[in-house]
């Protein structure tokens, strides 16, 4: 059997990096984990194939070489999965589906074969249990929530590692929290299955085996769901794993805000490799808060919580919402003031949307405020349902943020503001790359002469080279970044 699997285009979105990946001559940030897990559960005897369309392009060659197309997607693929689709049944390919887009949303999709919906180690025995039998189904459901002990490592040999920023793995699922506008709960339930120590170091060596060395990304929706087995078991694993290999990887991960209540958590995390935490802030208004289920956030100095956090050696990456019920139109100066103040240089800001099976989702269409489907890019303006809010003060407010956050200007006085309080503290064993040395001089001369706001960028990289030198690669990534946030929001300056 020869299975062709496939990994559609992601759009130009925030967390895409383009722009920043061409510095370093990077096609994509993460690979495609869902389906190298796939991959792996699949017959060994089978022939494997995988295009990322993010980093090469699908030929027809491809194409007619298989007997099956697997895809996997998430919602903001959804475009460049219906022309897949199309293409692929162009040459009367069967078609078999997976992951959060289709378990969301599978009826739209009518001219594919087969649909392995919800969790991959549930479903996918059965389809393949048919497919030997030759009778194989349309659907295949199940709302069993299996311990992750069967799933297996990546099959990374399917792809080339070189030409990705960062590798990623997985080490549990599920959330504790059920905020209304969320679906990780709705897809992967409340209670957090983990995998165990020896599993996650077996994983995290075959990475290691195939000569990656970087950042490592924990997809977890929140790695902290399980504070005390992170304590006793999975944290100091890792901080011997990380010296026995003589630190081949840095770490980062999602959390929630309640990181900031655990110091020995937090410096577990820092002595393990995390260097690197994205948390869910939302916003600073309390109703808000109350009216999204989201109460770990609420009666909190979150400015306070966020430099706690910095101060113990990790970068804080936030997200954060705007088109509440409860929003006042002062919100929009709120959430400037909270993002420059905070030092949070990687700042995703979006306007609310309802994602189908949420409880948002389920409350706005019993109030007939539903317009149409959810994009899935957070940084776009098609808002799917009726806002309290006038919709023009909500699109102004909005634009207000991202064009001020994200000016020269207020981009570098944050980068400044986050390095005051900043010390490198997680331990990496530095190899240089040539593409280092391109990336700094092509950033000076974009940053520092090419574009506006040049002042900006100098008085940073002076500020930087006086008072924290140590501190001056991080700089530039942060310069470069800035750069690519700065081309997604461009339509808004």
């Amino acid at each position: 059997m020869k299975i062709l699997l496939v990994y559609p285009k992601y759009p130009e979105t925030f967390w895409s990096f383009k722009h920043a990946l061409k510095f370093i001559g990077k096609k994509a940030t993460f690979p495609p984990l869902g389906l190298l897990t796939v991959a792996a559960m699949l017959p060994s005897d089978w022939q494997k194939k995988l295009v990322d369309m993010n980093v090469e392009n699908l030929k027809d060659s491809d194409i007619k070489w298989a007997d099956y197309i697997f895809i996997s997607a998430m919602l903001v693929q959804q475009e460049s999965v219906s022309e897949l689709v199309k293409l692929c049944k162009s040459f009367s390919k069967k078609i078999v589906v997976g992951g959060p887009l289709f378990t969301a949303g599978y009826q739209e999709f009518k001219e594919v074969d087969h649909f392995i919906l919800d969790e991959a180690e549930v479903t996918l025995p059965l389809f393949l249990s048919d497919l030997e039998k030759g009778s194989p189904k349309k659907i295949y459901r199940s709302e069993e929530k299996l311990g992750l002990g069967s799933t297996p490592i990546p099959l990374w040999s399917l792809i080339d590692t070189k030409k990705y920023a960062s590798m990623n793995i997985q080490y549990s699922r599920g959330c504790p929290f059920s905020c209304d506008f969320c679906d990780i709960s709705l897809l992967f339930g409340k209670r957090q299955r983990t995998k165990d120590r020896d599993q996650l170091v077996a994983e995290l060596d075959s990475l290691c085996n195939t000569g990656w060395r970087g950042g490592v990304f924990f997809v977890d929706d929140n790695f902290i769901g399980n504070k005390d087995k992170l304590k006793k078991e999975i944290l100091p694993s890792l901080i011997e794993w990380r010296k026995e290999k003589k630190y081949p990887f840095t770490f980062s991960t999602e959390a929630s805000v309640n990181l900031a209540d655990d110091e020995e958590l937090m410096d577990l995390m820092v002595k393990a490799g995390f260097g690197v935490v994205f948390l869910g802030i939302e916003t600073p208004e309390e109703d808000s808060l109350t009216e999204c289920g989201k109460f770990h956030n609420k009666n909190r100095d979150l400015i306070s919580c966020i430099k706690r956090i910095q101060r113990k050696g990790m970068e804080v990456q936030g997200g954060f919402i705007v088109g509440f019920d409860n929003d006042k139109p002062s919100i929009f100066e709120r959430q400037i003031q909270l993002i420059q103040k905070s030092g949070i240089i990687t700042a995703m800001v979006g306007i609310l949307g309802a994602l189908r099976g949420t409880k948002l989702y389920h409350r706005l269409e019993g109030e007939k405020r539903l317009l149409k489907e959810a994009s899935g890019d957070n940084t776009d303006f098609s808002i799917n349902f009726v806002p309290k809010m006038d919709r023009e003060i909500l699109s102004a407010g909005y634009k207000k943020i991202v064009s001020t956050i994200y000016s020269p200007k207020c981009y570098y006085q944050r980068v400044a503001n986050f390095l005051k309080e900043y010390r490198i503290k997680v331990k990496i064993k530095v190899r240089f790359r040539f593409y280092y040395l391109r990336a700094f001089f092509h950033s000076l001369w974009l940053f520092g002469i090419r574009e506006k706001g040049q002042i900006y960028f100098w008085k940073l990289i002076f500020w930087t080279l006086i008072n924290r030198p140590k501190s001056f690669p991080q700089a530039i990534i942060f310069a470069i970044q800035g750069y690519h946030f700065r081309k997604v929001y461009e339509k808004y300056f």
